[in-house]
């Protein structure tokens, strides 16, 4: 199947992939709501087999291959999500699966699709190299490429998401969010919101490093890999250019701090892609005031990441005060700016001391303090507090 799925299609797709994928839960959150000012809801795909979306997509085209093309096995080129769909519906299908994935693919994601029995190959700086050395591979050995977006087949297995959504939704008018890399998701939900939920409008995030469909360049890196595709599908292009209402693009920082925001307030573990919707809602760059419903698309966040973001996030939200303070070099002077520190409810996760390398005086130091706090006033106050008391305060985050 090439041509543009249909309604049907989708609903086919959910028949194969009754029992096999979950029905996931749409949760509201008060804090989000109280935050963005306006209803938000959340489909928490995160929760998905496999951890995201892809299995839906992955299941349902696997599951339409011939006996002869079983034979010859599946191949696939991920950036991690897709790959670890593709090695599930392959291990429950019985059939050979080699998943080609970028070099600086997180190893979550990479040892998931081990553990599921497929073959990783490590190839390519991104996900459009790694497509191409996968397809070379597909030339050589015969083995069905399953593409992560530009294959009918998968945009309607994704868009069984969609068709869950329409019964999932409050009635009246409402705004979708959903990330958009290749465009597989938006590309599936679109048909199917659009055939039976007209009246909702659908809304596209894409990480600023990486937004073809916003009309920009590639920027670099981003941790919302699993939406860094440049070049997205002709096929979901098309259906999007027909379907989507607007594209919107959100940056690396407002990403950490909306993975921060449901890890600590909804207990919701999210990658970076799959937190984008909810990073655009409270960016306020999803117009309207009418409730809003952020497609949670994946949790395959790895550990390290995850450590990086939480201090990245809570930095940019004012809850990690970092500040260098000029000092005179002498006895209980640290202790006079820790009980400072004390009186405000801050609290010291480190000090650090510089004598050397500085331009300071002979009888001077430089103290450079972490602070934990509770938001960006209590660090102002901090600072202030510390300026009031003769010291020269420098904040370096």
């Amino acid at each position: 199947m090439s041509e543009r799925p249909t309604i049907d299609d989708v609903r086919a797709a959910q028949d194969r992939l009754h029992g096999v994928a979950r029905v996931t839960p749409v949760y509201s959150s008060e804090t989000l709501s109280r935050l963005s000012g306006r209803t938000v809801l959340l489909k928490a795909e995160n929760l998905q087999r496999t951890g995201a979306f892809k299995i839906r997509g992955a299941y349902n085209t696997i599951a339409q291959l011939s006996a002869e093309e079983r034979g010859r096995g599946v191949l696939t080129a991920s950036a991690g999500n897709h790959g670890q769909a593709v090695a599930w519906a392959a291990r429950e299908a019985g059939i050979a699966a080699t998943i080609f994935v970028p070099e600086a693919a997180p190893m979550a994601k990479v040892e998931a699709a081990r553990g599921y029995g497929a073959t990783v190959e490590l190839a390519g700086d991104g996900f459009d190299e790694t497509v191409a050395m996968a397809r070379t591979r597909e030339t050589e050995t015969g083995a069905t490429f399953v593409h992560a977006f530009e294959d009918a087949r998968v945009v309607a297995g994704q868009g069984t998401l969609g068709l869950e959504l329409a019964g999932q939704l409050p009635s009246g008018e409402l705004t979708v969010v959903i990330p958009v890399g290749g465009g597989g998701l938006a590309a599936g939900t679109a048909i199917a919101l659009r055939a039976l939920r007209p009246e909702v409008r659908i809304v596209g995030v894409q990480s600023a490093a990486c937004a073809p469909f916003a009309g920009r360049e590639p920027a670099g890196a981003t941790i919302a890999d699993g939406i860094a595709v440049k070049h997205p599908g002709t096929l979901t292009r098309e259906i999007l250019d027909e379907l989507m209402d607007e594209v919107v693009v959100v940056d690396d920082e407002e990403i950490s701090q909306a993975i921060v925001l449901l890890l600590e307030r909804s207990k919701l573990v999210v990658e970076g892609a799959g937190a984008a919707p909810v990073a655009a809602v409270l960016a306020g760059r999803v117009a309207g005031g009418g409730p809003v419903c952020a497609l949670l698309a994946g949790g395959n966040i790895d550990a390290t990441t995850m450590s990086s973001v939480i201090r990245y996030g809570m930095t940019a939200s004012g809850r990690y005060l970092v500040v260098a303070l000029l000092i005179p070099d002498r006895p209980g002077e640290l202790a006079h700016i820790v009980g400072l520190i004390a009186r405000h409810r801050a609290n010291v996760l480190a000090i650090q001391h510089h004598r050397e390398g500085r331009n300071i005086g002979v009888l001077e130091t430089e103290a450079e303090l972490t602070l934990e706090t509770r938001d960006e006033e209590h660090s102002q106050l901090l600072i202030r507090t510390l300026a009031d008391a003769g010291y020269t305060v420098r904040r370096l985050r």
